[in-house]
């Protein structure tokens, strides 16, 4: 007897905006799954430069100002209701705090058996507070960590098994393991950036805010470049490095950035140093690198740097806390330091790269993983709508 034929679903997933980021790119990634899945998936957001990522994979976009917050915000949930009304969704999912609001108010008072089965997922550590409690609020949380798990429970009254941990992940293919740019990028990054040329390089990627860790790179900089007193010691040798501010250089950073450039002068390190605006080349750039860095001062989520950088064998090296320190401990222990100590950062910065050997294979997190086991989540609850 044939198996019956899988119902097809209808997924509504909600963010604020689609200009970039981690949030962003995992909404573009379950856009393709659904659609590969002969799914449809619909995202709601102000748009931005990834709509065109969503529509190439088969996905809809719907423009509505979902995530800017002033006084007409409650306004959008009319226009929220009568969008979810028209679409008649399976599944809302949320990725934002405002968002999340104003669908659990479009979504009061709809008849048990219709609803459409609410998710969330908690991308970030955020402030803990009422506002922020929305994002433990789903039927089901996605926590893109054992971090974020423990966070939830440690501050929201929500039963651990409302919580499913699905890690982001990485599209194997896309982060081959030993790979390098061709000659000619190489050629055309030295013509750019002529003052890497022959040094071995340090990078951090991020945005350009001073909580990804901007200015302890560039004391560990300068405290390589210096050598410790002892120069008898082998680790204690002056190393000819650079270090690339990979992505910090954004509109609006200005003042952020003269002041890590004026630290730089000040430590006698400003020639070394390279402010780059956000790339599209980012796996060229980190497979260049003898050791890529990963210092943010405040806990984050996950890390998908991390395990970027490990997936194409390179070296990575961060504070132990968070979702970083998660990864770190599990998969690349000796790249994992406690929290502002900045003589252990350059210690184990000088066995790293003294050792300049390649990260072996690691087993990692992988895209298609991440893609599966949300896609299950989805039909599990859909299939569970008319038990309620």
């Amino acid at each position: 007897m044939p198996a019956p034929a899988r119902q097809a679903l209808t997924v509504v997933q909600l963010l604020p905006a689609l200009d970039g980021g981690g949030v962003e790119r995992s909404t573009v990634e379950i856009v393709q799954a659904l659609g590969r899945a002969g799914h449809r998936a619909v995202v709601i957001s102000a748009g931005g430069r990834l709509q065109t990522d969503i529509e190439n994979a088969g996905g809809e976009h719907i423009r509505l100002d979902i995530g800017r917050k002033s006084p007409l915000a409650l306004a959008r949930v009319l226009s929220l209701r009568r969008l979810l009304r028209r679409l008649r969704p399976d599944i809302v999912h949320a990725r934002s705090r405002l968002p999340a609001w104003l669908a659990r108010l479009a979504l009061r008072g709809w008849p048990r058996a219709d609803r459409p089965r609410f998710i969330t997922t908690a991308h970030g550590l955020h402030s803990v507070n009422r506002y922020s409690a929305v994002m433990a609020s789903g039927e089901q949380v996605i926590a893109v960590s054992d971090t974020v798990r423990r966070y939830l429970l440690a501050n929201y009254a929500i039963d651990d098994a409302r919580i499913s941990v699905i890690e982001r992940g990485i599209e194997p293919a896309q982060w081959p393991h030993g790979w390098q740019p061709d000659s000619a990028w190489q050629r055309d990054w030295r013509a750019q950036y002529p003052a890497l040329a022959g040094r071995r390089l340090l990078l951090l990627p991020g945005r350009g805010t001073r909580l990804k860790g901007h200015a302890d790179a560039i004391v560990l900089l300068a405290d390589l470049v210096r050598g410790d007193a002892d120069a008898s010691a082998e680790t204690g040798q002056p190393l000819d490095c650079a270090l690339v501010l990979l992505g910090a250089d954004e509109p609006g950073r200005e003042h952020y950035l003269e002041q890590l450039r004026q630290q730089a002068a000040a430590l006698g390190v400003a020639e070394r140093l390279v402010i780059t605006p956000p790339r599209a080349d980012v796996r060229a750039v980190m497979a260049l690198a003898d050791l890529v860095l990963q210092l943010s001062s405040r806990p984050e989520a996950f890390g998908r740097t991390v395990i970027e950088a490990l997936a194409l064998g390179r070296p990575v090296l961060g504070w132990c806390h968070g979702g970083v320190g998660e990864l770190l401990a599990r998969l690349y222990p000796q790249g994992a330091v406690k929290p502002a100590d900045a003589h252990a950062l350059l210690r184990q910065a000088r066995s790293l790269m003294s050792a300049a050997e390649q990260v072996p294979p690691l087993p990692l997190s992988t895209l298609a993983l991440m893609q599966e086991c949300t896609l299950a989540l989805y039909a599990r609850l859909a299939a569970e709508r008319g038990s309620r």
